[in-house]
């Protein structure tokens, strides 16, 4: 007794309907949530980069500062130990 084994094809045009009814639902899912990650991840770095942005104009505010602090005690003048109220001639 020979058991007769259907053509490939066949089998292909069965089951290609059923695939598509299960694969096609679970593909969607799939590139739904690779979107919702992406879109999630755009939004982290977006939010580090303006943290970033913050602390390098924090750090440049604060160089800016200590070097405007230098130059202004470096214009003022040092008092002699010569010039007193009480040294007048």
């Amino acid at each position: 007794m020979t058991l007769a084994v259907p053509p490939s094809f066949l089998v292909g045009l069965v089951a290609a309907p059923l695939a598509k009814r299960v694969l096609k639902p679970l593909l969607r899912g799939v590139v739904k949530a690779s979107v919702g990650v992406a879109y999630e991840i755009r939004r982290a770095t977006a939010e580090a980069e303006a943290h970033m942005h913050d602390l390098a104009a924090e750090v440049a505010a604060e160089t800016a500062a200590a070097s405007a602090g230098d130059r202004s005690a470096a214009r003022v003048p040092k008092a002699r130990a010569d010039t007193g109220a009480g040294n007048q001639p």
